[in-house]
C-alpha cells in the first residue's frame, strides 16, 4: 500500500518563514514546537503523513519522538549526525515505495531527493499549501454547519 509522506527539513523551513525565524531567535524551542503544531494541523487537513527532521545542536535528543496525539513523527539526529543525513537516508529508504515529498529550500537535499525518486517543494510553497488545505477544511466545516 503506497502512502503519502511529507518529509520536512525543519530548521530550513523555520528560517524561511519570517515569524518562525523571529521566534527562533528569541526562543528556539518555541519555534520548533510551533512548526510541529502547524504541521500537525496540516497533516489533519491534507491527509498526508508528516515526518519532521530537526538539526540536533545543543538540544539533541535520541532518535525519534512522536509529537502529541496527531502523531507527526519528529526526528533529531544523534551526536555527530546531521538532519541532512537523516533526510537523505529516509528518502533513499522510502521514496521507491511511497509517495514522498521533501520540503526544503536546500538545493543539495532537493537534488538528492529527486535523484532517489521523491518530489520536492520549497518552504514558501509548503506554507501556501498548508494555508490552502486549512482553508478547505474551514470551508467544508462551514458548509456542514449551514446544513443543520
Amino acid at each position: 500500500m503506497t502512502r503519502e509522506f511529507l518529509l520536512v527539513d525543519a530548521h530550513n523551513v523555520i528560517f524561511a518563514h519570517p515569524e518562525l525565524s523571529a521566534l527562533h531567535r528569541r526562543n528556539p524551542t518555541a519555534a520548533r514546537e510551533e512548526l510541529v503544531r502547524l504541521l500537525e494541523r496540516h497533516q489533519d487537513a491534507a491527509g498526508v503523513r508528516v515526518v519532521v527532521v530537526f538539526d540536533g545542536g545543543s538540544q539533541a535528543k535520541a532518535s525519534t519522538d512522536l509529537s502529541g496525539p496527531a502523531g507527526v513523527q519528529v526526528f533529531y539526529p544523534r551526536s555527530g549526525q546531521t538532519a541532512d543525513a537523516i533526510i537523505e537516508r529516509l528518502v533513499l529508504k522510502y521514496a521507491a515505495t511511497h509517495r514522498l515529498t521533501v520540503a526544503t529550500n536546500d538545493n543539495l537535499i532537493r537534488t538528492a531527493a529527486v535523484a532517489a525518486g521523491a518530489s520536492t517543494t520549497g518552504a514558501e510553497t509548503l506554507f501556501d499549501e498548508m494555508g490552502r488545505a486549512e482553508g478547505e477544511v474551514r470551508a467544508t466545516l462551514e458548509k456542514l454547519r449551514r446544513r443543520r
